[in-house]
Order: structure tokens, then sequence, then C-alpha cells
């Protein structure tokens, strides 16, 4: 398709404000140069040095897809091709590229990322809302990246010999820090933060010509010459403006105090950019005037932001770099998550400011000496109220307190008892709702687990849980501070709790993620925190659960294969992981608490160093064996087996969900096992001129629904040691989404099998052993799939919408006699009845 025809609309990121500012107000700060030509020019200055462009990954997913059709899943032939067209118009030239993808989100970002994820629920409402009313794709306007294009970029940038990196913390601050080390030609994305950073020149991937290799080079220093500051004012003038870590409400009535005062507005500019030069003029004729003589926190109205302020300013310095706005030694030390995170990244400095953030956490504690006690008393700067709030410490036992805990009372609420699974449930009343909610999935429960009443917000906790719920298990534990240079604090300072303590395991984990080579496996084991992303499901198709809950036992069993050996040393409890999943309904005011799935695995579930780097054939069968486990399929191996690459992987992941969804009906396996044997005939042209006759919405969610699966693989088949080839399950080689699409229509009218295989013979004996494969599988779970004519008849008022005052709570055992409990969403979101859908 015509790239020109495709308009690009980037989400909100970096600084707010600055990218409509630059290419209205200041236009020349933009540059229309060659690629080609400034490649040549830089070969000349470093014969040795191979012209590279450090490529923000998640700010191109946008420009990369250029497929027409983007809603029914995926177009992932045409993708790939697309990227292999963008690596080779480089390469022609002499261009290395190197690929960063965002590896995890930062604790500072995470109200940014959710506030986003939320802001995407409401665009996808409309999408729904507009296929059901006019039967199409929405235009290019509504355009949504189709679930797990992220994730599967990865693995098709490594399968086209790419180097692709995934970030080990925000990609953009790695991304500059590349950019600057290696002497790279620019950074090419989408991200004012790239106009902050004092790095490598700074190219837009949104006005990339990909024939011409023209593009836009946004210069900092011109901005700054735009604005009267120096390049080192920058990050000073982003945190005052908002970004990604400063909420743009923070300094409002700052902003609007230099506006008023500012005599140099200019009427033909728009309010935003009046601010932006109002500001900028604050800081160049009256900051610096004092710089040097007075903190930042005298000259600008911080108040309990002051923490939250430097953090911010400070996470533009790069290794090597100091900001002349940290001047003075203080009176503290800057701890985050229990590592040293210096004012300056400079070595040498000895400058810092005085912020600890509270260890598990993304709340700053400011450490405050009291003039007349001499002692540092820990406080809390609490986001929502922009209240400092002090940490209670127990006089009489020398240690803090948290803030859950009742003080006074000290009494443990003991757990409420579920009465439809007599199983013990942790439960917290919903601030909104004021409904009690299930706060973390526990299989097997053997103990009630002692609680705390926050005296504020009246929500009943876990003992050590954070009452903002951004973090949960044990107590915060503060470094003492001995020293008040933070440059000497090093020893003083405890390492980085991991949720796995093995340091050789973490070592493999952290390179495999590093290198893009697996999913999620990293984050699981050193944080306990993952999350996942907006999927295109309807919130009000009450027949079709969120993939977050159908996959949701999968991880559970992932979990327990990762997390073996973490329990708590007096009992066999396994710590939870906190996921941050988007589906409809959920608030996501706080992560999910879940907790792993034990397995029984024939001879015992070996060992981490085992599983992954032994390489016996003994070893590899345990490897599948684990993999199958994980989907509770290990009855199933001899027919899978059976089954030949790469539809083998297809094959697992059907049966799980025919097991998992009892609204799937024997048209939708009809419909994915034609379009997979099908795809293997097409050629790329073919697929691209393929016609739909209308879009389903039910469709649409299938085929999300189907790719999300295959997210799920690549994290099992990465725990497990990879006990399957990576292609197996990638899907370019086993999905295409207007296929599927045209392949459902077909089935839901009743087009016999050799339609739906186009008269293909050969297909038609394997689409047979194929689905003899499932139905088998599903037979032995009592699942028997039958005609949607048939479901109807025999399914009758399963899926009627409670009253609005009820909530739901699933069975606590699965097929497999394990427990799983689903938190409740609350009145209003979706629910469904008691074991609507989860088969036991």
């Amino acid at each position: 398709m015509d790239r020109q025809m495709i308009p690009f609309q980037s989400p909100v990121m970096g600084v707010r404000g600055l990218q409509g500012f630059v290419r209205s107000t200041c236009p020349h700060v933009c540059t229309v140069v060659n690629l080609k030509e400034m490649a040549e020019h830089h070969l000349s200055g470093h014969p040795d040095c191979t012209p590279t462009i450090v490529v923000d990954a998640m700010c191109c997913l946008r420009y990369w897809y250029t497929p027409e059709s983007w809603i029914c899943g995926g177009q992932w032939r045409e993708y790939f091709a697309a990227l292999r067209d963008f690596i080779k118009t480089f390469e022609s030239v002499g261009i290395k590229l190197i690929f960063f993808f965002d590896g995890m989100v930062e604790q500072n970002k995470r109200d940014e990322w959710i506030k986003r994820r939320l802001k995407n629920n409401k665009e996808i409402s409309k999408i729904f809302h507009y296929i059901k009313s006019r039967r199409e794709q929405p235009g290019r306007n509504m355009f949504f990246i189709p679930s797990g294009l992220a994730i599967f970029t990865r693995f098709a940038l490594k399968a086209l010999g790419q180097e692709t990196l995934c970030s080990l913390q925000e990609a953009d601050y790695e991304v500059a820090s590349y950019g600057l080390q290696h002497n790279c030609l620019g950074i090419l994305g989408e991200d004012t933060d790239y106009l902050i950073y004092d790095t490598c020149p700074y190219f837009s991937i949104s006005e990339l010509c990909l024939e011409s290799l023209n593009t836009v080079m946004l210069c900092r220093e011109k901005l700054c010459e735009s604005l009267g500051l120096q390049v080192a004012d920058l990050p000073l003038l982003a945190c005052l403006l908002g970004n990604d870590i400063i909420p743009e409400s923070m300094f409002e009535s700052f902003r609007y105090k230099c506006l008023s005062s500012y005599t140099s507005s200019k009427e033909n500019f728009d309010k935003k950019g009046n601010i932006i030069l109002a500001v900028s003029d604050y800081i160049s004729k009256v900051l610096h005037l004092h710089q040097g003589e007075k903190k930042l926190e005298e000259m600008l109205p911080l108040g309990p932001n002051r923490a939250l302020f430097y953090k911010g300013v400070a996470s533009y310095l790069l290794p090597g770099q100091k900001s002349p706005w940290f001047f003075q030694k203080p009176k503290g030390v800057t701890v985050l998550d229990k590592q040293e995170i210096p004012m300056s990244s400079d070595p040498e400095s000895k400058q810092g400011v005085p912020i600890c953030t509270k260890p598990e956490s993304n709340q700053e504690v400011l450490i405050y000496a009291d003039p007349e006690s001499k002692e540092k008393v820990p406080v809390c700067a609490n986001p929502e109220s922009k209240e400092e709030v002090p940490i209670c410490t127990d006089p009489e036992f020398k240690q803090e307190v948290p803030m859950c805990a009742d003080s006074e009372s000290k009494k443990e609420v003991p757990m409420c008892i579920d009465p439809e699974s007599k199983q013990e449930v942790s439960m917290r009343i919903d601030a909104e709702s004021k409904q009690e909610v299930p706060m973390y999935i526990d299989p097997e429960p053997k103990e009630g687990v002692p609680m705390c009443i926050h005296p504020e917000i009246n929500q009943k906790l876990p003992v050590g849980t954070d009452p903002e719920f951004n973090t949960e298990a044990p107590k915060c534990v503060y470094p003492e501070v001995i020293q008040e240079d933070p440059m000497n604090m090093g020893s003083e300072i405890k390492e980085q709790v991991t949720m796995v303590s093995d340091p050789e395991i973490l070592k493999i984990a952290k390179n495999h993620h590093v290198h893009a080579e697996s999913y999620l496996v990293y984050s699981i084991m050193s944080s306990g925190e993952i999350e996942c992303s907006n999927t295109l499901e309807d919130e009000l198709d009450q027949a079709l659960p969120s993939q977050a809950f159908i996959y949701r036992p999968v991880r559970q069993r992932v979990y327990s294969v990762l997390l073996r050996g973490c329990q708590d040393g007096t009992s066999a409890t396994y710590p939870v992981v906190k996921e941050w999943f988007v589906y409809p309904g959920n608030p996501l005011r706080h992560p999910d608490l879940v907790r792993p799935l034990q397995m029984t695995i024939p001879g015992g579930t070996p060992s981490l160093k085992i599983l992954w780097l032994n390489e016996e054939p003994a070893v590899q069968a345990q490897r599948l064996e684990i993999l199958l486990s994980c989907f509770n399929l290990s009855s199933s191996r001899e027919e899978l087996q059976a089954v030949d690459s790469p539809l083998r992987a297809l094959c697992c992941l059907l049966i799980y969900l025919f097991i998992q969804v009892d609204t799937l009906c024997l048209e939708d396996l009809h419909a994915f096992i034609a379009q997979a044997l099908c795809l293997q005939g097409k050629s790329t042209a073919q697929l691209i001129n393929l016609q739909l006759e209308y879009i389903n919405p039910r469709a649409v969610q299938l085929g999300s629904l189907l790719v999300r699966g295959l997210t799920t693989l690549a994290l099992v088949n990465s725990a497990c040691g990879f006990p399957w080839e990576t292609n197996e399950f990638m899907p370019w080689n086993v999905f295409d989404g207007k296929l599927f699409h045209q392949k459902y229509l077909q089935s839901e009218k009743g087009y016999a099998v050799e339609v739906l295989l186009e008269q293909n013979r050969s297909w038609l004996t394997k689409f047979h052993n194929l689905k003899a494969v499932v139905c088998k599988a599903c037979m032995k779970e009592n699942r028997r799939i039958v005609g949607r004519t048939h479901w109807n008849s025999h399914h009758t008022g399963r899926w009627g919408r409670q009253s609005s005052g009820s909530h739901r709570t699933s069975s606590a055992y699965s097929r497999s006699g394990q427990g799983q409990l689903w938190r409740d969403q609350g009145p209003g979101s979706r629910q469904y009845e008691h074991d609507q859908w989860k088969r036991y």
C-alpha cells in the first residue's frame, strides 16, 4: 500500500506540547536531510566505523505496519515482507540498524502506561461500535495496531538477521545512551524526549520517505537558540512542561504564572506555544541569575513533588553527563529500587539529591533530618494527595511500621470464605464500587494470610502490602544512611531483591531478555511483575471471555516452573506475580496478584539449570513434557507429536482454547484449521489481494484471541528451555487475519469443508487429521465440540447478564483439580456467572 496514503498518528510521547510547538512555531528546528548522504559524510570522517542508526522500534510500529487490513488479527506475511524491504533499503546504502524495544515498564512511568491503556480501551469500544453498525473496517484514522505486533516484530527482525535488543529500563534512555556511546549516525524514532537528551542527531520516522531516504532531522541546538537556553537546560524545561514521569498538571499553575508575566507573547502563536516560550524565558532570565547560589526548590514551587522532579531531571542524564542544576551536596541519599541513582551520571561527580524510593514501590520517600532530634525521618510523598506522609516508626521496637498497619489495634483481619468454593479468598474493598473483591489468586491455599486495615482508605490488605497497591509481600526495609555523599554509599545500599536468587539462572534469563530471545521470563524472575497491553476485545460480548483470563492458567503454571524454589522458608507457598493485564472492566488501579499453579510432572520438575542448560535427549523430552503440561495437555502428547511443523504448535493452542471456552463451536474450529492449511499455499501477493464480503465482530475478537495465544506460546517455550523452534508459532507461518476472516464467514454460512479448502484435495486429508487430533483431545476432557445450531439449543441463557449489584466469583477448581480465582470486575463492567465459560 502507498505509504503516503497512510496518516501517521503517533501517541503522545515525551515532552507535552513540544512536538506541536516545534513544527508550528519553530519550523527551522526541523531540517530535511538525506540519510544516504549523511551516511557517506559520516563514513568519510570515520572510515573504520559503519554508519549506524539506532531505531526506537516501539515508535516505528505504526510506520512499519503498512497492510491495508488491520482489524482481523494482522496481515503477518505482508508485515514481514514490509520489514524485510525496510531493512534492505538501509543495507543498500551501507547503513546498519540497531533495534531497541521496551523491555519493561518503569515504576515511575506506570501511571502514564495505565493512562494510555485506558484511553485505548475507549478507542477499541468505538472500533467495535463502528464494525457492528457498518460491517466494515474503520478508516485509518481509527487504526489500532494488531495484538502482539511489538512482540512478534522482535522475532521477525531477528529472523531477518538484525541486531535486536530489549531494554532493562525505559527504551528511550538506552537508545540515547547507545547512540552517544557508539558515535551513531542518529536515532530514528518519534519521541520528543530525543530532543532533550544530549545525544546523537534525532530523525523522525513519521517523515521518512523510504524510497528516497529523506526525512526530517530535529536539531536540539536550534531549539535552544529559539528558546534562549543551553542544551543542559532542556531536562529542566521538559519536567516543567510535563513528560512521562512528571504529570502535566503538576506545574500547571506555575506555567500560567510564567505566561502572565511574559512580555513577549506573540499573537500568532497558540497558547501552548506561548507557554513554552514563557517557561523558557523564566529559566533563562530568572533561574540562570541564581544558578549555583540557590537550590531549585528555593526557585521553583516543587513542594512535596521535589523528589519526583529531581528524578525526572536526572532521568535525562546519560552516562558521563552531569547537570549544572545539581550543584550542592545534599543531605540524604538517592535510592531507586534499592539501587543508588546519582543525580549526575559522572562517576567523579559528588552531587546528588536527597531522594529515597520505597523499595518495591514507585513512591518516593524523602529522607529528612529533624533539626532537633538529629534523626533522619522517612517521609512518603503521596502522589495523589500531594501531601508528605511520615512513615510510622515504632519507638519501642525501633522498627518502621508500614502505613497500612493499624498501629493502634495491631489486629489481624481473618480471611473471608467463598461460600461456593469453600476456599479462603483474600479480599479487598473496591474504593469506587464499595464491593469486596479477591486480592490474589491462590490455587491451593493452606492457611489464612493475615490482613491489615489501612486506616484512611479502609481497605483490607495482606500484611506488607503497599496501600496504593503498587507492591505486595515483604515489608519495606530502608537502607541505613550513614554518609551523606551518595557517591560513597555503594557499600551501604542493598542490591535489588529479585524473585529468583540464583545468579547463574538470572544471568541466563537476562541475556535471553536483552537479546530479544524470550518473552516475559526475565520480568517474572527479576521483579515478579508483567504487563500485557490492549487487545481487540468487545466489552459487550458476553460469550467470549478476555484473553487475559483464558490464558491465565497457562501463565500460572509457567510461574511454578520459573519460581520453583522461591517459596517462603516457613511454607510451600509460592510468591505472587503482579499482572497488569488490560481487559474490559479492569480499571487498572492495581495489578492482579496471581499465584503459581503447581503441576504434576512424571519424574518431577527439573531445576532450571537442568531444563535450560542440559542438552541430553532425555532432558529435551522433559522440556516438551513441561510445555504440554503448562497447557494441561500431557495426555495428548503422542497425537501432537504426530502433527507436522508448523501446525503442531497451532494444534496445541486450538486444543487448549476449545477445552477452555465452551462457546467455541465446530464452525470456529473449521475456520481456524482451514486458514492454517490454505496459508501454506498462498503467496504474499495473493493475501494482499484477498477481499472480504464484510467484517464480523466475533471473528475480529477470535483473530486477536488466537494471536494472544501465540504470544503465550512464546512465553511457555522460552520458560521451558525452547523445546520447539521459534518459527513453529510465528504468526506469518500459521495465521493470516483476512484469510481466517474469509474462512470464518464461509464456515458460518455452512459451506462444505471442500469449499473452505478451495477444492484442494491434498489439504482435505490433513484437515480431517488435524480436526481429529483436536476433537480427540477435547473428548478426553469431556468437551464435545458441536455445531453452532446444536450449541444454541443446549446453552440457552448461559450468558445472560447479571443484575448490576452482583459480582463474579469463579469456582475454585479447574480440570486439573487445582484452583483459580478471578478478580471481581465490579458492577457495570464485564461480568460472568458462576462456571459460565471455564470448564471444570
